[in-house]
């Protein structure tokens, strides 16, 4: 009786157990694609969201500097000093960093950022004290450092500025000499994302006029 019994019973055969283990490897291989793929969207959109806000920051600043040069020029007439000299030293082309034009946005070679800032006269400014910086941007990491996760501006314990790596700010005065004279700034950014065949760049354009 126990041999008859033997005879009846059935198992997986190694076809069956080879096709199970396919399909669970399949399975899990494209449930950690998914899964990375949401993290690294996820990641992507809070680094566009903190690189906005540093340009909200430089947006500010401007508008601030701005805002002095206007009272200062409207009060006296004669040559502005304090805050209000930062706007002078944006926008002048001789003695400032005012550029005849920008560079073009979006434009990147292959599958990085460029390796320097373009841009004829590309600067910073310091959101916290509202003055042109003297650390000139960069797109590279320094000898024995990496590159910060995403475009920043670093400041120290001081409030000045550590670094400021793929954010920056070009100054196009209008070259027309009919009409009111303004002044376009133009902030840009680039950085490699992680999970991105391409550099992601984000841009915004601040036309402030002349009083």
């Amino acid at each position: 009786m126990r041999l008859i019994y033997r005879r009846h019973e059935k198992g997986d055969t190694i076809i069956e157990v080879l096709f199970a283990v396919a399909v669970f490897a399949m399975v899990a291989v494209g449930s950690m694609s998914i899964m990375n793929q949401g993290t690294s969207t996820a990641e992507r959109s809070l680094e566009i969201t903190l690189v906005r806000q540093q340009m909200d920051a430089q947006t500010e600043a401007i508008r601030y500097i701005h805002n002095a040069y206007v009272t200062a020029f409207q009060n006296n007439g004669n040559a502005v000093t304090g805050t209000a000299a930062e706007w002078v030293k944006m926008t002048d082309k001789t003695t400032g960093l005012g550029a005849d034009g920008a560079s073009a946005f979006g434009q990147i070679s292959g599958v990085s950022c460029p390796a320097t800032v373009p841009g004829q006269h590309p600067f910073v400014l310091n959101a916290r004290t509202a003055t042109v910086s003297n650390a000139a941007p960069v797109m590279t990491a320094p000898l024995n450092a990496s590159l910060p996760p995403f475009a920043q501006i670093i400041y120290n314990s001081d409030s000045s500025i550590n670094s400021a790596y793929g954010i920056w700010v070009e100054a196009v005065p209008s070259a027309t000499t009919n009409g009111p004279g303004f002044v376009d700034f133009h902030i840009r950014a680039c950085w490699d994302s992680p999970g991105s065949s391409a550099p992601i760049t984000l841009g915004t354009i601040v036309r402030l006029y002349e009083p």
